[in-house]
């Protein structure tokens, strides 16, 4: 497997607690080799002989800080940092210790939304209270863990849940919760995923026009063969008239007779003599067509004998 210098998959989230209370640092790393892990407190390394009774434990990419009860003294800014042999990540907050009380508050609700398919989806709340309130996204009931696909963040009291990449599965009822030690608050709101443009509507609008154009289609179809049908019929009796008309006018096309088988012996048959007959009567005399280049002289008429 190759290397992988660390990051942050969920950052650190700055504290807000009430002196006496217990505050606490969480932060999730990922990198390969699996970094080392060392917290520090306004540039100052943190351990259990700088600041007494403070837990630090780090297991499955899970980064933490406990410090069981704070003081006014224990407010600062705390770093994590995470250090392989691929390089260096950092995250850092605030923590801030008061003696005063509130329960949590949305200073800015959910907001219900519609999205489509394969966009980024935001889901944002602004949430105040001493201490600090432990603030959770829920869909439909069910806790979400800030992942890859459904990250979690926070920046001051603006608390968001981002979906990379939504889909249609993802709808649903969105509810954050925010809970201290003096109360508990709730927001909730609808989320739509549309699918893509040519997924529902399509379907509906393709169903209709389908109908209609098969009504259409075999309306026209029947017209078709109505027509088909005279133009077929009218076609035969045209070409029977024409047919008759021409067996009328033209009497050479109708089929000719067998000539009767000749009973004679006679080396020509009758129709062969015949039709030679006929051909010599119809041709005209070879002397006509030519004439000959012979000139006949008329003699001189003899003179009568006195």
């Amino acid at each position: 497997m190759t290397t992988k210098a660390p990051t942050f998959t969920q950052p650190l989230q700055s504290v807000v607690a009430l002196e006496g209370s217990a505050a606490t640092f969480e932060a999730h790393i990922s990198g390969f080799p699996v970094p080392e892990v060392s917290w520090y407190r306004d540039g100052q390394v943190l351990s259990a002989a700088t600041l007494p009774g403070v837990q630090i434990s780090f297991s499955d990419g899970r980064a933490k800080l406990v410090i069981p009860t704070v003081t006014e003294a224990n407010s600062g800014r705390y770093t994590v940092q995470a250090t392989n042999g691929s390089g260096q990540a950092t995250s850092t907050a605030e923590l801030l210790v008061t003696a005063a009380t509130a329960p949590p508050n949305f200073s800015q609700r959910l907001q219900s939304m519609t999205a489509r398919q394969g966009s980024q989806v935001r889901l944002d709340v602004r949430v105040t209270g001493i201490p600090t309130p432990v603030v959770k996204f829920y869909r439909d009931g069910v806790e979400i863990q800030s992942s890859p696909d459904f990250k979690i963040s926070q920046e001051g009291d603006l608390y968001s849940l981002i979906i990379a990449e939504a889909y249609p599965e993802d709808s649903g009822t969105y509810s954050v919760n925010a809970t201290n030690n003096v109360g508990r608050a709730t927001s909730t709101a609808e989320l739509l995923i549309q699918g893509e443009e040519e997924a529902v509507p399509a379907k509906k609008t393709k169903t209709i026009v389908s109908t209609a154009q098969i009504s259409e289609t075999r309306q026209a179809r029947i017209e078709k063969k109505i027509e088909a049908h005279f133009d077929a019929r009218s076609l035969t009796s045209v070409e029977m008239v024409l047919e008759g008309a021409a067996a009328q006018q033209l009497p050479h096309k109708a089929p000719p007779r067998m000539p009767p088988r000749p009973t004679s012996k006679s080396p020509t048959p009758p129709i062969i003599a015949a039709k030679a007959q006929m051909a010599r009567q119809q041709s005209p005399s070879p002397v006509r067509q030519s004439p000959s280049p012979v000139r006949h002289v008329r003699a001189p008429t003899p003179s009568p004998v006195r």
